[in-house]
């Protein structure tokens, strides 16, 4: 979450200074307080709701529940999560209203370039996906191109588009007047309406026009479609990037066409997120959406909760297991984890675990999610993806025999692999040797504590030393064994969130860590540590 990374570094050190303190004094808690109120000063969040934040905050900092605690440092840091999650919209967060006679009409409203139509077409690609069949409206007849680019991304999410009218057309070197419009854009949404009846489409989604600026006509033109399709949603989408001025635009919506939700967009920019810490606490309407990317899938339901321990870099395990539910075949991960338990884990199961993982996403992504990964922020930022595609071409460019046991590879084969992957010997034995630690790694982390399910104990015994254990398969191995140790005691801490870092996480530990649903499959044991091991360098 690229839009929340200096907010999440300001408050880790915000609390630092409080994890060697046995008992807090008032200076203690005012000086923490005073932190907190630049940070997400900083972040650009609304002076008022900064305001009432802080001051909940002190209240009940200063009250039994942290005097009495037995750690007072960690029951501050669960103080702040229950009160950032509430900004955030606890308990009015929901999911969409369907219509009980199709087609659900959800209109969409906002400013100009918040991201309207790339999102209309995400929203589509996430309804089919969950097994609507929704219907794409070009009702944006007065920005240039907006309904070709409905067309495109339509297209792309396999999302029909209804789209009567062209909207302004411009090519080359043509440009637009200001406030041009071709078309009735009322007229073109009520007769979607209609369209979908006939077709037997179960939702509607209209993508509506925006301006740079809140002004009358615009918010006369929402009124005029919002009357004639009587929307059951109304997702107002905001730019996570426009700081404070979210407040006002937002304030000026809800009155002028009184939307019933939020969509958050470009969560994935540099924005500071002062706009996710205002819109719900000042209007009072739930935040249902947030997109993060380019990508169609790049889209999720927003949880106040999980978006409140991604700020504190406490992770969000819940999301990354119910992606892998989605992704993931439940008895081969099983299978894959009883390889790696075993010893058997060979190069060709992780390839097919590795073209799984890709389904969920960009790895950096999937990466933020563990907990405590901002304290590796900058490792994240420098990862190449395409280290990924190097890696996959490596393990293809192997036989069968080499991919089940890597220990046979000598070094002629690791110059024919180099040559028909296009890369490097030192490439391939970089892999290879990262690949054993990383294995090792994994078979400790498997048969030790599963304090997460689906985790394979990543948060107990990945940290811990353990005993030495039977020797591997003969491989590519330092020949002293001091620094192949040091070799792996290094691995296991990075992989575990307590390697050596500049300040560290001061929210790796909650006082009370939410408990996992049970039922919930394993994830793909390299999701639950190696990954970072297996990319960690070349």
């Amino acid at each position: 979450m690229a839009a929340f990374s200096s907010l999440t570094d300001r408050l880790s050190q915000a609390f630092t200074h409080l994890r060697s303190k046995g008992k807090l004094t008032e200076a203690d808690i005012d000086g923490t307080i005073r932190e907190i109120r630049r940070a997400l000063l900083d972040a650009d969040v609304s002076l008022d709701v900064v305001r009432s934040f802080t001051g909940r905050i002190r209240e009940r900092a200063l009250g039994e529940e942290v005097s009495k605690a037995l750690n007072p440092a960690q029951q501050v840091v669960s103080i702040v999560y229950d009160e950032l999650t509430g900004i955030l919209g606890a308990g009015v967060d929901r999911p969409l209203n369907f219509a009980k006679n199709p087609p659900t009409v959800i209109m969409l409203a906002g400013l100009q370039g918040a991201g309207k139509t790339t999102l209309a077409g995400k929203l589509g690609y996430w309804l089919k996906d969950a097994g609507h069949t929704p219907l794409l409206v070009a009702a944006d007849l007065q920005r240039p191109n907006a309904v070709t680019q409905l067309q495109v991304v339509g297209e792309r999410a396999e999302v029909p588009v209804y789209a009567p009218e062209p909207g302004v057309q411009t090519s080359g070197s043509e440009l637009a007047a200001p406030g041009q419009v071709t078309g009735d854009p009322v007229k073109v949404a009520a007769d979607s309406i209609r369209v979908a009846k006939d077709k037997l489409y179960d939702v509607v989604i209209i993508d509506t026009a925006g301006r740079l600026g809140v002004d009358q006509e615009l918010m006369e033109q929402a009124r005029n479609i919002r009357d004639a399709v009587h929307p059951d949603e109304i997702l107002f989408v905001i730019d996570a990037m426009i700081g404070q001025d979210a407040v006002a635009t937002a304030k000026a919506f809800d009155q002028g066409v009184d939307f019933t939700g939020v969509v958050l967009s470009k969560l994935d920019g540099d924005a500071r997120g002062g706009a996710a810490l205002s819109v719900a606490s000042v209007t009072g309407k739930p935040i249902l959406f947030d997109s993060n990317g380019e990508g169609l899938k790049d889209f999720e339901v927003f949880h106040p909760d999980r978006m409140a321990s991604r700020i504190l870099d406490m992770g969000d395990i819940l999301t990354l297991i119910e992606q892998a539910q989605r992704q993931f075949d439940e008895e081969e991960a099983r299978k894959a984890a009883g390889k790696m338990s075993e010893g058997s884990f060979g190069l060709d199961d992780f390839l097919e675990q590795l073209q799984q993982v890709r389904k969920l996403g960009s790895f950096k992504s999937i990466l933020g999610m563990i907990p405590g990964m901002a304290q590796h922020r900058k490792e994240l930022e420098q990862f190449d993806e395409k280290e990924v595609d190097r890696t996959q071409a490596i393990i293809q460019s192997m036989t069968p025999q080499e991919r089940r046991d890597p220990s046979i590879i000598d070094g002629s084969r690791r110059a024919r692999i180099a040559y028909g992957a296009g890369t490097t010997v030192s490439a391939v034995n970089g892999l290879l040797q990262r690949f054993e630690q990383a294995a090792k790694m994994m078979k400790r982390m498997t048969n030790g504590s599963r304090s997460i399910p689906g985790m394979g104990g990543m948060g107990a015994a990945g940290g811990k030393k353990g005993k030495k254990g039977k020797k591997g398969r003969k491989g590519s191995r330092s020949g002293n064994p001091m620094k192949r140790e040091a070799e792996e005691k290094a691995l296991r801490e990075r992989l575990s969130g307590k390697g050596k870092s500049s300040g560290g996480s001061a929210f790796a530990k909650r006082p009370e860590t939410p408990q996992m649903p049970e039922g919930l499959p394993d994830l793909p044991p390299n999701l639950g540590g190696g990954l970072g091991g297996l990319f960690g360098g070349r």
